[in-house]
């Protein structure tokens, strides 16, 4: 048995051998077999109409060379030809290819006709025929026939959504919006046509996606439509009647709603013409606005705003009506006498016709027409005349006073503007001498000339007379008494040579409507009387400051200097005694004292005339040498948070902060150094918390600044501030500073350059050099300048003034003294025929001034004469 199994074991591998064998040989004998293959290799070729489509046919054959006649033919079995050379590529046609070993068939767009079965053919050995067939088969793939991508439907339409397919085979169409299918319901119903939308809304805004598929091919296409549902516009109302005033600029807006956003356009109805072409007018198509640069009175008329969008258009019509702005053709200035009715008329003209009122200057209130509540003197009447458009306003004021007299204002007003101009009127009255009553006499002494000097408020203007024991002096020939006239003001000049002289004069003034009269007193003036009283009230080591009490002065002759002389107690004698003096409004000190001394020290005051006897002794002791006294911190406080809490000041700059101090008293030892002493920190429940790792301190020599620098921005810093001498340290000065914030910090380039302070202190000094040396050339060449003054003070002693003053006996005043006075203006009156000009803006209400009664007067000696001036005087420190 087991050789017959394996006798069948070898009879089955025989066999297997012999079939794989045989196989393999026919194999062989395929491949050599001449054959066309035509790639793709797929029997049948499926493409949409419209693509382009390549068939090659590739002879298989032991020897390529003996292949002829390669060609193919198309589904009428017509040879196809190659492309003509020079010309455009036909629809179907065939190619050479592979270096003519392959035949293309090149189809540049299918065509339904073009389905059908194309052959391959050739020769090989020019014996054999040799054949392949393909065939081409077409459809028609999904096309867009009519959808447009972008749709605007009118809000409140039936619309259909427009989305037409054409496809061989037939596609089915269905519709999407945000992914989710849409059915045939309600408002949307699915046609043929594209998608229905019923009473369509501004909410069915979006996009639509219209889907296309063909089961048989498979193919499926989307296309996506976007819906802007458009509104038509709808104009706002513009008002009926507008105003617009001739010569000036107008505007107008047209708003309308709409969508997409309407444009606007404007026409002029009488002409119907466009206003964006017309002269002078300009419109803004987007924002509806109409502008005129200059209004005309050809511009009256009616104007319509019309809104157009895709969806329609809407309008509006308005009146434009021109207004003529109000002038004042008449505004006469009048002159009437007191206690008179003054008659005070205004012309104006515009369209329409203006109204008309009046006020006075200086008060806001205008008046109101009729009888006047406030004053029943005044009444205000107005005409008008429409057709003319004119109107006259009259203001009548019975029983004129001189308080009347003055500028008022004509104010002509309509809907177009408003119009100014300004009159006066000039109220005629007797001479007054109310503005000299108050004044003081005027003083003099030692024969010094004295100016009287006298002007009378009159209208019309008056003249002048002097009278001396009721005699006009104009008839007594006095050479004492010298009278000089320039305008309306009449200076009487005398020079008392006896005691006679020193009595009342009458200023007499005279106008055609009456007469006046004012007493002026001359008067011999005299030194001041003692010092009552001094205290000293701060005493130091070497100073000492006092309160003194004036002693009384006479109306007009005020005291000018306070003087004070000491020595030590035990000096007897007050010739070598040390002088000082202040002007009255200074701070009384006595600087340069030693320390535990024991001084004296009288005082005495001083007038124009002189000094007074001295007076008010006081003996007063320095103290020891001691440490300096607190220095006193040169900043302003911004706050203060509690009352015994530091105060704060704060530092332009971010980063650093310059600390400035005055010198304080040194109290008998000079001082050396500062010590300053700066720390961050925070104030919790009052208290005050430093940061002592953080603070610095620093030793300065003999400055009076210090700048703290690479601070924190917005950060308090307390400071301490000490002066120091041989004795010790003076008490802390406290100062709470706080830095700016970041965003305020001043960049600083630190460079060895000069300071900014020493900067502007070489500029000063340059130009005071320069003004120094063009006052001497000037006193050296022409006897001018400063120089030159101080030179010729030096060389006149008293005596030589008194004599100067003994030689005005007999002899002229070349120079008239200035006026004591604080006289007012002299009166114009203005022209009761020439209009004023119109006003561009109304009179402002002026601010009161000070009245000139109230100044000061003092007595003052200039060399020559005695006069007296108004104002204040103010006096020098000086150590002598």
């Amino acid at each position: 048995m087991a050789a017959q199994y394996g006798r069948s074991i070898v009879s089955s591998t025989a066999v297997m051998m012999l079939l794989v064998w045989m196989t393999l040989l026919g194999m062989v004998h395929s491949q050599n077999q001449p054959r066309l293959k035509i790639l793709p290799a797929s029997s049948v070729q499926r493409k949409p109409v419209g693509h382009s489509l390549l068939l090659t046919c590739r002879p298989e054959v032991p020897d390529t060379n003996l292949i002829s006649d390669l060609r193919w033919n198309d589904n009428r079995n017509m040879t196809i030809l190659p492309k003509p050379a020079g010309q455009s590529s036909p629809l179907i046609y065939t190619e050479s290819i592979a270096g003519g070993t392959a035949l293309a068939l090149i189809f540049n767009s299918l065509q339904e006709s073009m389905a059908g079965t194309y052959f391959c053919a050739a020769s090989y050995s020019v014996t054999e025929k040799l054949n392949a067939a393909v065939v081409v088969e077409t459809y028609v793939a999904i096309t867009w026939k009519d959808a447009p991508t972008d749709q605007r439907p009118l809000m409140g339409t039936d619309y259909i959504v427009r989305c037409e397919v054409t496809a061989n085979p037939p596609a089915t169409v269905d519709w999407l919006r945000n992914g989710d299918q849409i059915k045939s319901s309600g408002r949307y119903v699915i046609e043929n046509r594209g998608l229905l939308i019923k009473n369509i809304t501004e909410a069915d805004d979006g996009v639509y996606t219209c889907r296309a598929a063909v089961m048989a091919t498979g193919e499926l296409k989307n296309r996506e439509i976007r819906v802007e549902v458009q509104i038509m516009p709808q104009v706002q109302r513009l008002p009926l009647v507008m105003d617009a005033v001739e010569g000036q600029s107008f505007s107008v807006m047209c708003n309308a709603t709409g969508k997409p956003v309407p444009e606007f356009q404007w026409i002029k109805k009488g002409t119907q013409q466009n206003a964006a072409d017309l002269d002078r007018f300009s419109v803004n198509s987007i924002t509806g606005q109409l502008d005129i640069s200059t209004v005309e009175q050809q511009d009256h008329d009616n104007y319509a705003c019309i809104a157009r969008n895709p969806a329609g258009q809407s309008d509006s019509v308005m009146k434009l009506n021109v207004l003529i702005r109000p002038k004042i053709i008449e505004f006469i200035n009048i002159t009437v006498s007191e206690n008179e009715e003054a008659v005070f008329v205004c012309k104006a003209f515009g369209r329409p016709a203006p109204e008309i009122t009046f006020r006075r200057y200086g008060t806001v209130e205008e008046y109101s027409i009729g009888l006047q509540v406030s004053d029943d003197r005044i009444i205000l009447e107005q005409s008008t005349d429409d057709e003319k458009g004119e109107t006259v306003g009259t203001l009548r004021i019975s029983k004129l006073a001189t308080t009347d007299d003055g500028l008022y204002e004509c104010i002509a007003r309509n809907r177009g503007d408003v119009a100014f101009k300004v009159g006066h009127i000039t109220v005629e009255y007797r001479p007054i001498f109310d503005h000299l009553k108050a004044l003081p006499p005027v003083y003099t002494w030692e024969e010094r000339p004295a100016n009287l000097s006298c002007f009378a408020q009159a209208i019309p203007n008056a003249t002048i007379e002097w009278r001396f024991n009721d005699r006009r002096i104009q008839d007594l020939y006095d050479q004492n008494l010298h009278i000089e006239t320039e305008g309306l003001r009449s200076d009487l000049i005398i020079t008392p040579r006896d005691r006679r002289y020193y009595t009342a004069y009458k200023c007499v003034a005279n106008n055609r409507l009456g007469s006046a009269e004012h007493i002026m007193e001359l008067r011999e003036a005299r030194i001041p009387e003692m010092v009552p009283q001094a205290k000293p009230r701060i005493v130091s080591a070497t100073s000492i400051t006092f309160d003194i009490m004036a002693p009384p002065v006479e109306p007009g002759l005020p005291l000018t200097a306070f003087s004070v002389q000491w020595k030590e107690q035990f000096q007897n004698d007050w010739n070598f005694a040390l002088n000082r003096t202040w002007s009255p409004d200074s701070p009384y000190i006595v600087e340069g004292l030693r320390p535990q001394t024991a001084y004296s020290f009288r005082f005495a005051a001083r007038n124009v005339v002189g000094l007074s006897q001295w007076g008010a002794y006081v003996d007063q002791s320095t103290p020891r040498r001691s440490e300096p006294e607190t220095p006193r911190i040169l900043h302003t406080p911004i706050q203060d948070e509690e009352e015994d809490s530091d105060p704060i000041v704060t530092s332009p700059y971010a980063d650093h902060f310059d600390m400035r101090w005055s010198i304080p008293v040194d109290n008998g030892e000079p001082i050396d150094m500062y010590r300053i002493k700066y720390c961050p920190g925070t104030k919790v429940n009052g208290y005050w918390t430093e940061m002592e790792e953080h603070c610095i301190e620093q030793d300065i020599a003999r400055m009076t600044n210090y700048e703290m620098r690479s601070l924190q921005a917005d950060t308090y810093y307390r400071i301490e501030l000490m002066a120091h001498n041989a004795i010790g340290f003076s008490k802390p000065a406290h100062v709470l500073m706080k830095t700016a914030r970041g965003i305020d910090v001043v960049l600083r380039v630190d460079s060895p350059t000069l300071s900014s302070a020493a900067v502007i202190g070489i500029v000063i000094g340059s130009v005071v050099l320069l003004l120094l040396v063009a006052d001497l050339l000037c006193c050296a060449f022409g006897n001018l300048g400063i120089l030159a003054t101080l030179c010729r003070k030096t060389k006149r002693s008293p005596s030589d003034l008194d004599d100067e003053a003994k030689l005005g006996s007999g002899s002229l005043i070349k120079e008239r003294p200035p006026s004591p006075l604080p006289l007012p203006p002299p009166i114009v009156k203005l022209g009761a025929t020439t209009p004023l000009e119109d006003e561009k803006q109304p009179l402002n209400t002026p601010q009161p001034a000070a009245s000139p009664l109230k100044v000061n007067s003092s007595v003052e000696y200039d060399g020559r004469v005695v006069h007296s001036r108004s104002g204040e005087i103010i006096g020098k420190n000086s150590a002598v």
